[in-house]
């Protein structure tokens, strides 16, 4: 329970992220981007690069430089590279964003920013492997949430590489036949390895060990969970490897995709194995909201890869594409990480905060710092929109679209309220809040970190 294990930068990667979530949903509101523009109009791209990088990306690098260490037992490789590699994405970011109202006229067009956007950002996610890297490698041989995670890193590679190859085609540097094959027909790809190998499967991993701890169920290394990870691993081999091949000759992506997801959709189906297994033989006999929130997120995950199959079979799935990839940003990744992130700011407060004096003089309980019946509302009025504006996707209601969003954005600021409580001990009693020895936490960073 010592303070060295907390990371230093992740509550400012959180709040970050967080920033990014309500511009996304705000600019849903306000009606940019899809279903009011076209999925490749540069008004979606916007809005796209504001959820995938500045909200979901942000919030798994903060997770992952917290709780990398914790899976393999080890010192975190440094505690303030994560600071660079925040201010490299972020201003590759911006750059990226820049870009993108620039193509839609908003901004007069220059051409050195997207080349600036590729450089930052690939920079600053070469600094986040390196950090998460040298962390796992020093664990070796690994553990399995550990190797979902390396799964996941790969993934993000391969993603920001297509990311790259997209930027340099916007600002006109991809002239190369390869360069200019991949840019015209590698979206699927790029779109697939960030949202299924990076977010996905990364939250895979992690679930297994969060949930494990958060509710006191055994930690599962059995033979469903071996084959979560191969079949998922085999799945982004199939999509990466085979699809650079597909694309830059030509062939159909079909085949390609399609073995690719029947792999990802065993694995699923075994992670869905693993995830029941955890809630049933949880120690803890009532379940936190966090485990609840994550256990509808995951519902989300399971609604979606039904849609998506269904979607598939039918053979419509470019029709619905826009709504099934908000289902997964929204209702599953965005679900997931509100969820755990709720219980991640009141853990990392309370060992922050009471960890040095744990033994030494009475604390509060983690569950002391936080509200439940309060924050639920507010989770339950984020899932309900959420429900509705991709129901409003599939029929076509841009407008209670608007206002789903609209619902969506107030239940986040609500949330986003809840957590600057916890970092405030708001709701700890005056008498309990702060022992001596004990200091108030800063809102943007630990101070006790290794």
């Amino acid at each position: 329970m010592a303070g060295t294990t907390l990371s230093r930068w992740t509550l400012s990667y959180f709040a970050t992220a967080f920033v990014f979530l309500l511009l996304a949903e705000a600019l849903m509101t306000f009606g940019v981007g899809y279903p009011a523009h076209p999925l490749r109009a540069p008004q979606t791209l916007f809005l796209v690069h504001c959820i995938t990088l500045g909200w979901l990306s942000l919030l798994m690098c903060g997770a992952l430089f917290q709780f990398v260490p914790v899976l393999v037992a080890k010192p975190i490789y440094s505690n303030s590279l994560p600071l660079l590699a925040l201010v490299l994405i972020l201003a590759g970011l911006l750059a990226l964003l820049a870009g993108f109202l620039q193509l839609a006229g908003v901004l007069p067009f220059i051409r050195h920013c997207f080349l600036a956007a590729a450089v930052l950002l690939g920079s600053g996610f070469l600094l986040v492997l390196w950090i998460l890297g040298c962390t796992l490698a020093r664990a070796r041989p690994l553990n399995l949430p550990a190797c979902f995670v390396v799964v996941g890193l790969c993934s993000v590679a391969a993603t920001v590489t297509f990311g790259s190859i997209f930027m340099l085609g916007f600002g006109g540097y991809a002239n190369m036949p390869l360069l200019a094959e991949l840019h015209a027909r590698g979206v699927p790809l790029h779109v697939i390895a960030g949202l299924g190998g990076w977010l996905t499967f990364t939250a895979m991993g992690v679930s297994h060990r969060l949930l494990a701890m958060f509710m006191l169920s055994p930690e599962l290394d059995g033979a469903p969970t071996r084959w979560t990870l191969y079949l998922g691993a085999l799945s982004m081999v199939i999509l990466i490897g085979a699809g650079i091949v597909a694309t830059i000759t030509g062939i159909s992506l079909t085949p390609v995709l399609a073995v690719a997801g029947l792999a990802a959709l065993f694995s699923l189906v075994l992670y869905a194995h693993d995830v029941l297994r955890l809630y049933r033989k949880r120690v803890r006999p009532v379940i936190e909201l966090n485990s609840r929130m994550a256990g509808v997120a995951l519902g989300h995950l399971a609604v979606a890869a039904l849609l998506i199959l269904i979607c598939a079979a039918s053979g419509v799935i470019l029709q619905y594409s826009g709504a099934l990839v908000f289902l997964v940003c929204f209702g599953w990744l965005s679900g997931l990480g509100l969820a755990k992130l709720y219980k991640i700011t009141a853990f990392m407060t309370w060992l922050e905060c009471y960890g040095p004096v744990l033994g030494k003089t009475p604390t509060p309980r983690v569950q002391d710092l936080v509200v439940e019946p309060r924050a639920g509302k507010w989770f339950w009025a984020y899932f309900g929109a959420v429900d509705i504006a991709v129901l409003c996707l599939f029929i076509g209601t841009p407008l209670i679209f608007r206002a789903a969003a609209a619902v969506m954005l107030i239940a986040c600021v609500g949330i986003a309220v809840e957590l600057v409580r916890i970092r405030r001990l708001v709701d700890v009693e005056a008498a309990r809040r702060l022992p001596a020895g004990t200091r108030q936490p800063r809102l943007l960073f630990t101070l006790v970190a290794s």
